[in-house]
């Protein structure tokens, strides 16, 4: 049984604005989901129909097997929300916030053990209204992990976070994955979504644009990988006519350095070779499509591939955390 799985879903802001536009997703049991797009694709709304904040227009959503409007209740009871800027209680302390969220979902729980493996355990008496936003998010993904949820929602999970953080929460979201817990998020940030994502749904002005591995969706991408290499001396560039390779679409010749885009990542070897027939290498930089290049790929670099409108904002979903 899928953990998410719509079916033409699709809403409707009146006669001019369709913000999804019949989407069709299936997020497997276990797997981290990176749900991507730039600001009004229909990300937040699709999030907000998932939780039941806001009824779709036509068709249809279950998570964990339940219909996302006929159950939300039993949904809720079972999954774990992280609102981008999430609301926190200013006079309440990091411990009351999660003994509220136990109380509120009716399981015991070892809010220590909680706090310390979110990293605040060493403010868990400190009031909320003195935390910075890397320790509000913290504590945000801390509510998110009461009663062992089967489903993880995140909305910019890493805001806020430094570097250390974003490396602890990565860990701490493979953890869960490994044990079951399914994954999905949304971010901007896509060197995050790179490390971390089994596979990643790219939507643009309401439509689903690309779904799959970033490995697959590498292989379909027209540029596969670039190779950039370092000779000892600069060579005639008419002499090297490496577009003869198969699998090379372009080169460039830049001085000493030799530039060589592969549409089969495994031609680079070829690329080596023939290049080491004519000069001395000194330095080989190899670099496969990033995601960044694949999202603007997709969305066309600028977040709208047509005339449609949709009515998705920039916004956290509509849920907040609050007591």
């Amino acid at each position: 049984m899928p953990a998410i799985e719509t079916t033409a879903l699709t809403k409707r802001y009146g006669e001019d604005v369709l913000a999804v536009d019949d989407l069709d997703l299936t997020v497997e049991k276990g797997e981290i989901f990176g749900f991507l797009g730039p600001n009004g694709a229909g990300k937040s709304t699709t999030i907000n129909m998932l939780l039941d904040f806001v009824r779709p227009t036509s068709g249809s959503a279950t998570v964990l097997g339940y219909d996302a409007q006929d159950d939300p209740g039993a949904i809720r009871d079972r999954i774990g929300v992280l609102p981008e800027g999430a609301t926190l209680y200013e006079r309440l302390t990091a411990r009351e916030h999660v003994e509220w969220v136990a109380d509120t979902k009716g399981v015991d729980l070892d809010v220590d053990a909680t706090l310390e493996r979110v990293g605040i355990l060493a403010d868990a008496d400190r009031p909320a209204g003195g935390f910075s936003k890397g320790m509000r998010q913290r504590l945000g993904l801390g509510m998110a992990l009461v009663g062992d949820p089967d489903l993880l929602v995140l909305d910019e999970p890493s805001s806020g976070l430094d570097p250390t953080g974003i490396q602890e929460m990565r860990e701490l979201l493979r953890t869960e994955a490994d044990d079951g817990t399914t994954v999905f998020f949304s971010s901007h940030i896509l060197s995050e979504v790179e490390a971390i994502c089994d596979r990643v749904g790219i939507m643009n002005a309401g439509r689903l644009v690309a779904l799959d591995s970033i490995e697959a969706l590498r292989e379909e991408a027209a540029d596969g990988a670039t190779i950039e290499l370092e000779l000892a001396t600069a060579l005639d560039p008419d002499g090297l006519d490496l577009e003869s390779v198969d699998g090379v679409s372009r080169s460039a010749v830049d001085g000493r350095t030799v530039t060589a885009v592969c549409e089969d990542p495994t031609v680079k070897v070829d690329v080596v070779r023939r290049l080491d027939e004519r000069a001395t290498v000194t330095d080989i930089r190899s670099t496969d499509t990033s995601l960044e290049e694949l999202f603007n790929r997709y969305t066309d670099g600028t977040g709208s591939s047509g005339p449609r409108q949709s009515a998705d904002e920039s916004g956290p979903i509509e849920r907040e955390v609050t007591a």
